[in-house]
């Protein structure tokens, strides 16, 4: 009942209303156009293409672009070149002066890094482009292309492959402003989502008529469920400060207020979110690209090491990755010294720590404190898929056990649910203000 009060107030507020419409209609033209095949290629000839992409990398990228690579959609490359880009302009912002000081100007700096993370988004694209042409060329039998030039074929598919993804970063970017969520990673989920009732249906099927039968469905499901619980927990968790303020006394003076309530800080565990593991499964397609230039025995081994996704020492290099990048997206998502500056300047003051450099090292060491646990964590859940497909499960339904699509999905619909709690709790705000206005005239 209460869920059911909760969806009639936000049909109520009329904003609200607009927003999720707009979320949901750009989202399914996302998801149309993840259908649609490049002008050019036999749509019944992508068996092949599909088979390439039932597991390794390639399959995850399949899973990213909700089945649009094996569909050779104008869509195939996905989100994944914005991705990409914003890793490559957020390391860079280490390093370089100009970034540097883009991110001290506040939302005009914020606006030049935007710009300039689009104009490499279209760099990344017209090289990831071509790749994808030539893999097609590789896959799919002469007849499925169409065309009769060749050339024809490669410079229209790479120019709709970029426009494709430039309008999906559109879209994305749509949402964020004028819908309800984070539209970047909602395109991320959807995808996700696509693919999670064909990959249950075939771990059904496997189950029921070959291993296991309904009993193991069952026991799957349940663990499925813990991890999503564990996944939550990961995301929701905080470590509370407490925070006190100094208060006017009726003297005009002040005075230190230990009587009232208090109030905290709360400091995530994983205040990074899902970024740092999208992060670490971007440089993992790397080092298998890297080593595919060069035929020696050595590249070939670390090519295919690199390209199972369950093998041990991707899931290792993987998990370092996670909790190295952990580390580095909460120190730029959480400034300590900030914190306490402005802490500082409200009066405010931790209780036994004194305000400005006491309180910065003591918030930076709380949060060092707090990450380790919650980046071991991470990358444990970033690597449960590969141990539950050494249990049997299988390949694709093992993708949803954790890793990157499942903590992508929590953390995004956490996200969301908690902008539209926050819509709607401004609204009973508004409310009870509008409230008190006319008691005040009626009175």
């Amino acid at each position: 009942m209460k869920f059911i009060e909760t969806l009639k107030s936000v049909w109520k507020i009329e904003e609200l209303r607009s927003r999720i419409l707009l979320t949901l209609g750009l989202l399914l033209v996302y998801r149309f156009g993840a259908q649609i095949v490049l002008p050019g290629v036999d749509a019944e000839q992508l068996a092949n293409l599909a088979s390439q992409t039932d597991g390794g990398l390639l399959g995850l990228l399949n899973a990213f672009t909700g089945g649009a690579f094996s569909n050779a959609s104008v869509f195939a490359l996905g989100i994944m070149p914005y991705i990409s880009a914003s890793i490559v302009v957020q390391l860079m912002g280490i390093a370089v002066p100009y970034l540097q000081k883009l991110q001290k100007e506040g939302e005009s700096g914020r606006k030049k890094i935007t710009q300039i993370t689009r104009w490499l988004t279209i760099g990344i694209t017209l090289v990831q482009g071509p790749g994808y042409i030539i893999n097609l060329f590789s896959t799919l039998p002469d007849t499925a292309f169409l065309m009769s030039s060749q050339t024809m074929f490669i410079t229209s598919s790479v120019i709709i492959l970029t426009t494709g993804c430039i309008f999906a970063m559109w879209m994305g970017e749509k949402i964020t402003e004028n819908g309800v969520g984070n539209g970047i990673s909602l395109l991320i989920m959807v995808g996700i989502i696509a693919r999670m009732p064909i990959a249950f249906v075939q771990e059904f099927t496997s189950r029921f008529y070959e291993s296991g039968g309904l009993i193991m469905v069952l026991i799957e499901l349940a663990i499925w469920f813990i991890i999503i619980l564990a996944s939550v927990y990961l995301v929701m968790a905080v470590r509370k400060i407490p925070v006190q303020y100094a208060r006017r006394n009726a003297g005009g003076g002040y005075e230190r207020s230990f009587s009232g309530a208090r109030q905290f800080i709360p400091l995530k565990l994983n205040a990074s979110g899902v970024m740092p593991i999208i992060f670490a499964q971007a440089i993992m397609f790397v080092p298998a690209a890297v080593a595919g230039l060069s035929d020696s025995d050595w590249a070939v081994s670390v090519q295919n090491a690199f390209q199972d996704i369950f093998g041990l020492w991707y899931s290792i290099v993987f998990g370092l990755l996670v909790i190295i990048f952990t580390y580095f997206y909460t120190a730029i998502t959480v400034p300590t010294n900030k914190m306490a500056d402005d802490l500082k300047r409200s009066g405010g003051f931790i209780p036994g720590i004194r305000p400005g450099t006491d309180t910065d090292s003591y918030l930076d060491r709380i949060m060092s404190q707090i990450t380790l646990p919650g980046s071991v964590f991470l990358a444990l859940l970033a690597i449960f898929p590969a141990i539950v497909v050494k249990l049997g499960v299988q390949q694709e339904w093992a993708l949803f056990y954790g890793g990157t699509s499942l903590l992508i999905m929590v953390g995004v619909a956490i996200d969301t649910i908690q902008q539209i709690n926050s819509y709607l709790l401004n609204r009973h705000y508004d409310s009870l203000i509008k409230t008190g206005k006319n008691r005040k005239a009626v009175a």
